[in-house]
Order: C-alpha cells, then sequence, then structure tokens
C-alpha cells in the first residue's frame, strides 16, 4: 500500500504567461507557493476476489473491468500512459474541494504518477514529475490548462518558476529571510467562494485569442520581477499588496469569465474592509479569493466576508511526498499469470456455488 500527499498551491504573480502557447514564443515567468492543504492518494493492489480490476474511488467510485473504461481522466489517462497491468485501487481525499482554482488536478497527477512509481518501487525526480504531469494534462487529456501548477506541487515552497521559449522549467526558490516570509504569510486571507468550475474552460476564453491580449499578458509578466525586487528589500510588504490589485486589475481584462459580479462584491467589500490587493486564485471565474491584508485589518475583512468561509493556511516546502508505504501489504501479488488468474477466478466461483446450495 501506498500513500501520496501532494500540496495544493496559491499563485501571486504571472499567471497566463505559463501556458505553452505563450512562453514558447515569449517566455513565461511567474510567483506561487505550496500550502499546507494536501491531496491524498491512497493505492494498493487489488486482491483478485471482485468481478472488476480496477477501483477508482474519488467524489464517484468506479468500478471497472478494463483501464478504457474508467471516468476519471487523470486516472484512465495515466494508467494507459505507464501502460499499467496490474489490479489496482485508488482512494482520494482532499483537504480543499476541487474545481476551486488551487491546482487540484494538478496536484491529483502529480500524487498519482508519484504513488504508481512508488508501487514500481521507484523513487520520482521532481521535475520529471511535473513534466509528466504536464504532458498527462496537457497533451493526453487535453485540457487547457498551464504549465506552474504541476511544477509548484511537484517541488513545493515559495518559488519564482521560469518558463523558457525552448520549454525548458526552471524553478528558483524564493531566498528571503524567515522573518520576511513569515510576514508574508501572516498577512495573507484566502476565502472559498463556494463557485466550482473548470480551469480549462476559463482559460480556453483567453488563450485561444491570446494575440489580442498581449499587452495585459506581458503586464503581469513584468510584475513578477517587481514583486521579486519588493520581497528581496526591506521596504514594507504593503507594496506587495498592491501590486497584487494592480495585477488583478490587469488579468480581468484578459476575459470576461475571469470575474462576474458575485466575485467583484466581494472583492470590493474586503477592500473597503482594509485589504491592499487580492486575486481569484488560478485561472478565474470562482474557487478561492486570495487577499493581502495588514494584521490589524483582518478581522475586519473577516467581519465583511464573514459568509464566506475563511481558511488559514501556512506555507510548505516539501512538495509531493509518499507518506506511507507498504511493499508488502497484498498477499496475492504470486497470482501473476492469466492461468493463475483463471483457476483463482474459478475457484471463487466454485466457492460462492457450494455456500449457496449450503444455505
Amino acid at each position: 500500500m501506498i500513500i501520496s500527499r501532494t500540496p495544493f498551491r496559491i499563485s501571486f504573480f504571472g499567471g497566463g504567461t505559463d501556458y505553452p502557447s505563450w512562453y514558447l514564443k515569449n517566455g513565461g515567468q511567474v510567483i506561487s507557493s505550496t500550502i499546507d492543504k494536501y491531496c491524498y492518494l491512497t493505492l494498493r493492489y487489488l486482491p483478485p476476489f471482485f468481478e472488476h480490476h480496477y477501483r477508482v474511488v474519488y467524489s464517484k467510485m468506479e468500478n471497472v473491468k478494463q483501464i478504457k473504461e474508467i471516468q476519471h481522466p487523470i486516472v484512465r489517462e495515466i494508467l494507459q500512459y505507464l501502460r499499467f497491468d496490474r489490479n489496482l485501487e485508488i482512494h482520494h481525499d482532499g483537504d480543499l474541494p476541487a474545481r476551486s482554482g488551487m491546482g487540484s488536478s494538478s496536484s491529483f497527477a502529480v500524487g498519482l504518477l508519484n504513488a504508481l512509481d512508488a508501487l514500481n518501487g521507484s523513487i520520482s525526480d521532481k521535475m520529471d514529475l511535473a513534466t509528466r504531469a504536464i504532458h498527462v494534462e496537457q497533451d493526453l487529456v487535453g485540457d487547457t490548462v498551464g504549465s506552474q501548477d504541476q511544477t509548484a506541487v511537484a517541488f513545493g515552497g515559495l518559488n519564482k518558476i521560469i518558463f523558457q521559449k525552448d520549454g525548458q522549467i526552471e524553478v528558483k526558490p524564493i531566498t528571503i529571510h524567515m522573518d520576511r516570509r513569515k510576514e508574508l504569510n501572516d498577512n495573507l486571507m484566502l476565502f472559498y467562494t463556494g463557485i466550482m468550475r473548470t480551469a480549462s474552460n476559463i482559460a480556453k476564453s483567453y488563450v485561444t485569442d491570446i494575440k489580442e491580449k498581449e499587452r495585459c499578458i506581458f503586464q503581469m509578466h513584468e510584475m513578477v520581477d517587481e514583486a521579486m525586487k519588493i520581497l528581496s528589500s526591506d521596504s514594507d510588504l504593503s507594496a506587495f499588496g498592491e501590486l497584487m490589485n494592480l495585477n488583478w486589475q490587469a488579468k480581468k481584462r484578459i476575459s470576461e469569465k475571469i470575474s462576474n459580479s458575485y466575485i467583484d462584491g466581494y472583492y470590493q467589500k474586503a477592500m473597503n474592509a482594509g485589504a491592499l490587493g487580492g486575486k481569484i486564485t488560478g485561472a478565474g471565474g470562482g474557487g478561492f479569493l486570495l487577499f493581502f491584508v495588514p494584521k490589524e485589518q483582518q478581522a475586519n475583512v473577516r467581519e465583511a466576508l464573514c459568509d464566506l468561509l475563511h481558511i488559514p493556511f501556512r506555507f510548505e516546502f516539501n512538495g509531493s511526498q509518499i507518506i506511507f508505504y507498504d511493499p508488502n501489504v497484498d498477499d496475492f501479488r504470486h497470482i501473476n499469470d492469466e492461468r493463475e488468474c483463471r483457476d483463482f477466478n474459478e475457484f471463487v466461483e466454485l466457492s460462492k456455488l457450494k455456500m449457496g446450495n449450503n444455505n
């Protein structure tokens, strides 16, 4: 049995520059951090007592005989991609809801790859995890998603991630004093709007006509460098929050689907109550609102957004991990070849008939 734990992430600046359609021509860069909220995946080889060969448990439960019958697109594509040929059971649990702008699909993809590698007795390289997850989501599943989420959750930590025109990805940890880092964390507030949406659907509204949005995207690219200057200096961190507000205004100009009257209303309430800046996490359209709020104003912001769920969090720095590993939990791995499986299944069916006759 294997259990992987993969963090969710919050992004600050540079979102939109991490789509291949953009960075392969212009380059891209983002600032993001993983947080202490996680996606957990439990895997084990499925004993041969059951009619199904694969069980996948998430918000649904799937019991199927063939990989191609699995409805969960990431599970299906990863198992086909890895040419997995053993009976398997997968259970998913998450600290935050799916489709909420926290990189949940990428955390799932990275965590599943990590767990399957461990089940196969190998240790995953973080960049390899990220690039394979990017390939799964973008090429195999075919979702319109960027490349920052997979990278962020594979590596963990507060990072500047650079996307080169040749497709190479570079992860640079932001090395600021721990007191500065704590101050940044202490001034951030996260609220759940209750709106669930699919990032790919939102992203399609601006990635497909990205040339018309170049000015805004270039502005957001430049804000990454401005944010780095603020973080690495001794200046008041309030400037970081104010820059988040400028970034949000630029991002909203990319597509009308990024925000709506509901989100705008809560954003303005938070700003009126003392927030200096904020954004919708992820592609937009719903999910979580992230604000930079000076500590002395945080009670006011909580009151102003009292009908939203406030989620306290801390930065985390480990990325995707295997937190439980017991390769000997499956007592049936000796039943491998087709003949043994057929004999065993016939034995089970015969036992059922005998039990039925005895009753």
